[in-house]
């Protein structure tokens, strides 16, 4: 699973990302400070079932703190957007290109309206932030027609030639960005196209990619830099603009400052929390967390960072945490607690589990067990959220 963050220049996303990932990321409040891709580890939380075992996890990868499992995630956050990246406007081609293989997006904009279309900073709320909503939806639609549309004509004379089904054809065309063909066919169903493509026309091409590009790119918005004086009035607007959306308010400057203070042992803090303990921190640091504290956890009980991934994985991309272990141990051969924890797609079975866990495990499984329960469970079974399962073996 890779999480993509989107948006125009100087809106947060690099800030964002370094509060996610604590990657080593250049920020600067001028455009295009990110030119390649970086990728970092973010981490979703969850429930640990330790709690249930009354016990304590080793994570071998991500924390565990007071029975709160940070599970790690594959993050890439591109160089900002601008109008006409599309066509190539800000090497715009290139960095949309760089999220292919996002399953998903989160869309950073200035909630605050303090930069300009072209990233250039502005007095807040002189800029209005819906228009980046509707700039960004255009120009990941028109990407999306740009590879449908890729040597058309010589498609279409291709599908005629070789009599095959378009929703095939399409979906081989656009496999980059993970569109299959179950997808295009449904998706040509709904939209009610004609089955024979070389009747279709500029407008139906569009709708075609654009629902292509919801189903296979879903996008939520991180509203950031909420905790700029007027950004809350913009924040309510444009909720009732895009109904449709998710969308989330943030400060990811406030994330980044508590989880550098933490990485320091100033303070005590578990992200997504809405409150944090001063270990040892200068007065002027306690001025700068106290602003923290009254604007933004007050507020919005969090700094919506945490919550921002947790919603993406958990509510959008609907993926589940499966712990494996043992019916009567659950430390590994180093005497870890439950090591490790997985994010298997919505309907995964246990048969899907044993082969995430390793192939010759899938190859070899006879049945699994749900830890918590102390049943068996057969190999079609769906898996639960937070489920500890042990896998039987014939080696």
């Amino acid at each position: 699973m890779q999480i993509g963050l989107v948006g125009k220049p100087s809106s947060g996303k690099s800030t964002f990302f370094k509060s996610a990932t604590l990657a080593d990321v250049e920020i600067a409040n001028y455009p295009f400070v990110t030119i390649k891709p970086n990728h970092g580890v973010g981490f979703v939380s969850i429930e640990c079932a330790d709690k249930e075992f009354k016990t304590q996890c080793n994570p071998r990868f991500g924390s565990c703190q007071n029975h709160e499992r940070f599970v790690p995630i594959d993050m890439i956050d591109v160089a900002g957007l601008v109008v006409g990246a599309h066509e190539g406007k800000g090497m715009g081609s290139e960095f949309l290109d760089d999220l292919n293989q996002a399953d998903a997006l989160i869309h950073i904009i200035d909630i605050s309206g303090s930069v300009n279309d072209k990233g250039e900073p502005c007095k807040p709320l002189e800029y209005d932030p819906v228009k980046d909503v509707k700039f960004l939806e255009t120009e990941l639609d028109m990407w999306y027609l740009r590879i449908l549309k890729k040597g058309w004509d010589r498609f279409k004379r291709q599908i005629s030639q070789e009599k095959t089904d378009n929703y095939k054809s399409i979906a081989k065309q656009m496999s980059g960005v993970r569109v299959t063909e179950e997808i295009v066919k449904d998706t040509i169903t709904e939209l009610k196209i004609d089955n024979d493509l070389r009747n279709w026309n500029e407008k139906e091409l569009k709708g075609l990619a654009r629902m292509l590009r919801i189903k296979t790119k879903p996008m939520i918005i991180a509203a950031n830099k909420v905790d700029v004086i007027g950004a809350e009035k913009n924040l309510e607007r444009i909720k009732k603009e895009f109904p449709e959306y998710i969308i989330i308010p943030c400060s990811a400057v406030s994330e980044l400052a508590l989880k550098e203070a933490e990485k320091k042992k100033a303070i005590e803090y578990t992200p997504g929390h809405d409150n944090f303990k001063i270990i040892n921190v200068n007065k002027e640091q306690e001025k700068g967390l106290e602003y923290i504290k009254e604007n933004v956890l007050k507020k919005f009980n969090n700094t919506g960072v945490q919550k921002i991934l947790n919603t993406i994985v958990f509510d959008v991309l609907k993926y589940k945490a499966i712990f494996p272990g043992g019916l009567n141990n659950l430390k590994d051969k180093d005497g870890n607690v439950l090591p490790d924890c997985f994010l298997l797609p919505e309907n995964s079975t246990a048969l899907d589990f044993a082969f995430k866990l390793h192939t010759d495990i899938g190859k070899g499984f006879i049945k699994a067990i749900d830890v918590k329960k102390r049943t068996s469970i057969g190999k079609d079974i769906t898996l639960k959220h937070g489920d500890v399962i042990e896998i039987k073996t014939s080696a």
